[in-house]
């Protein structure tokens, strides 16, 4: 199940901020399969170049950031969209294959599969007759 899994953890490390802007936690679907875990984490403005996963120690951390996205010679009549960074963080455990983890990014959507470790996915025990 995903809760033996994967463990969401609040807490954002303040003492690392270097920028003054707002931090945002994005919103996450998690999905499972028998093979993998799948996160997909909302983050609009960020791609490739602006994203980064780091994996210490059983903490998977997702960082994103995003800068002001006004357009030159406009002026801004109404926003309903706030420019900042995001970050996440979760508990994996053991029974994640770390060295076959996956992340994608298109258009403001992060992608991350968690490819089940051998020794938890479900095994077919086949039958002999006697």
């Amino acid at each position: 199940m995903v809760e033996k899994e994967l463990q969401k953890t609040e807490s954002v490390t303040a003492a690392e901020k270097i920028r003054n802007v707002k931090t945002f936690i994005p919103r996450v679907d998690i999905y499972e399969t028998k093979e993998s875990i799948f996160l997909i984490a909302d983050m609009p403005g960020v791609d490739d170049k602006t994203v980064e996963i780091e994996l210490e120690k059983n903490i998977l951390t997702i960082t994103g950031w995003v800068e002001d996205g006004g357009l030159k010679d406009h002026s801004l009549l109404f926003s309903e969209y706030e420019a900042g960074d995001y970050e996440r963080s979760f508990t994996l455990s053991d029974e994640i294959d770390r060295e076959k983890i996956n992340a994608t990014v298109k258009q403001g959507v992060l992608s991350l599969e968690l490819p089940k470790a051998e020794k938890v996915k479900p095994k077919k025990i086949a039958i002999k007759a006697a």
